[in-house]
């Protein structure tokens, strides 16, 4: 079978773990050449040397979403290592569970500046070189949370909807420039994020999904991969696709 990101360059915020690692892992599969971007430099190198095995170029880049210099440096050092830039993919992201109650300022900021501001420096610094080559496609990493809400994650709901909107303007704005711009919000999938939460959080939401489990992260990688292919992403832009185990139903 032909492979679906063949002669593309992919990069991958949060790509050290979770959903981002099974998202690099999958594009590298299809062919791409992926860059690997983590806080945690050894979890980005570990899944770079994985990717590599499939046959394509990769890197792994060290990384705080938050930096904006730091960002545009790490968009700049993968134009200038693997050729440019076709797709990004924004999965970065930090959770913990705080009633609002008892959540400080600081609490709050931290999680919207990996979560949502994270997101708009990574397409910031992405974008101009994917206007270079003629577009591109940008994939942003929300929640269902962030349609539906959540109790104890008033920050991280608020983030979520933020990318969700945040996805719509990018659409419209770049859609001149050939970029495709989509979000997807995945429901509650098994990774390091979804492990710190309370035991009685994760049991709650399990009894409420129709599908009855939480989904792997492996599971949630085709759908960016749709939106990352030609022909099969061709006309989304500024979408929110869902696979969310049925906990939101649009």
């Amino acid at each position: 079978m032909e492979q679906q990101l063949t002669g593309k360059v992919a990069v991958v915020t949060g790509g050290g773990s979770g959903i981002g690692a099974a998202i690099a892992l999958l594009f590298a599969r299809e062919g791409a050449d992926v860059a690997v971007l983590d806080r945690d430099e050894q979890h980005a190198a570990a899944v770079a040397e994985e990717s590599g095995s499939f046959g394509g170029r990769t890197t792994a880049i060290a990384v705080d979403v938050t930096d904006g210099e730091a960002v545009q440096q790490a968009m700049a050092r993968v134009v200038e290592e693997l050729g440019g830039i076709d797709v990004l993919v924004s999965a970065a992201g930090i959770l913990d569970e705080t009633p609002l109650l008892e959540m400080t300022e600081a609490t709050f900021d931290k999680v919207l500046a990996v979560d949502l501001k994270g997101v708009f420096l990574a397409a910031r610094w992405a974008a101009p070189h994917m206007v270079e080559r003629g577009g591109g496609r940008i994939i942003n990493i929300a929640s269902q949370l962030g349609i539906k809400g959540g109790t104890g994650l008033t920050h991280y709901v608020a983030a979520k909807a933020g990318v969700i909107g945040m996805t719509k303007a990018m659409a419209l704005e770049l859609a001149e420039h050939r970029i495709l711009v989509n979000s997807i919000a995945p429901g509650p999938v098994v990774t390091p994020l979804i492990e710190g939460l309370s035991e009685e959080w994760k049991a709650a939401k399990q009894a409420e999904l129709p599908i009855g489990r939480f989904g792997q992260a492996h599971e949630v990688a085709p759908t960016a991969l749709l939106l990352a292919s030609s022909p099969g992403g061709d006309l989304y832009t500024g979408q929110t696709l869902g696979p969310n185990s049925g906990d939101v139903m649009p």
